[in-house]
């Protein structure tokens, strides 16, 4: 159990991608059971849901490289108030 919360400590984003793909999936292959899909129909939806969970994972990892640190100053205080004011 120690190494699986290793690993996705070091790769969070991965982790992040697989769980939600597999939910995703879950829901797809659950709501579509009974629509009468072909077997490369079920491929090409499994494959494409899988892409676009990535692809929300990619995008919500966008800010993770802005942390500002803790220490930081403010960009403008909020006690003074901004020239032509």
């Amino acid at each position: 159990m120690q190494a699986i919360k290793e690993w996705v400590l070091r790769h969070s984003n991965l982790a992040a991608w697989i769980f939600l793909a597999v939910g995703m999936n879950i829901i797809l292959i659950y709501e579509a059971r009974d629509v009468g899909l072909l077997p490369m129909q079920w491929f090409w939806l499994i494959l494409i849901t899988t892409l676009v969970a990535g692809a929300c994972i990619w995008i919500v990892s966008w800010g993770d490289d802005e942390e500002v640190p803790a220490d930081a100053p403010d960009p403008q205080p909020a006690d003074e108030t901004p020239a032509g004011g």
